[in-house]
């Protein structure tokens, strides 16, 4: 698996809204991937907080990305759950959007995401997922 490989994942995989949201891999190895996505006036409320709604999208996207770095390709799947608790507000920074599988086995993946300010390393966000495998 490589960069480019992952980074060509968001274009052919995911609705245009999501590539909208600029995600960038930051770094990946055996068991997760990073996203680092870009702070936006159009993804923040009030006092540059990056909204609750994109953070999910972005945690769902990561997983996604790791999951094809888990299998070596793209398999599809869908979610079937997503856990989502917001820790703090991230204002006014890029945030980076950890994905690591705890289990991925014949026709479910458990993983879990950290959503933490690329500046100040502090976790703003933590999801558990499951997903079911096509």
């Amino acid at each position: 698996m490589n960069a480019e490989v992952l980074q060509s994942a968001l274009a052919e995989y995911f609705a245009p809204w999501v590539q909208a949201l600029g995600l960038r891999v930051a770094s990946f190895d055996e068991g997760s991937v990073t996203l680092r996505l870009p702070q936006s006036d159009s993804l923040s409320r009030i006092g540059g907080m990056l909204c609750g709604q994109a953070m999910m999208a972005a945690a769902d996207t990561a997983m996604v990305l790791a999951l094809i770095n888990q299998f070596g390709e793209f398999r599809p799947c869908t979610t079937v759950q997503m856990n989502t608790s917001f820790l703090k507000p991230l204002s006014k920074q890029d945030a980076l959007v950890q994905a690591r599988i705890v289990r991925a086995g014949k026709s479910l993946a458990f993983g879990e995401i950290d959503i933490r300010g690329a500046d100040d390393g502090k976790s703003a966000c933590r999801a558990t997922t499951t997903y079911a495998l096509l």
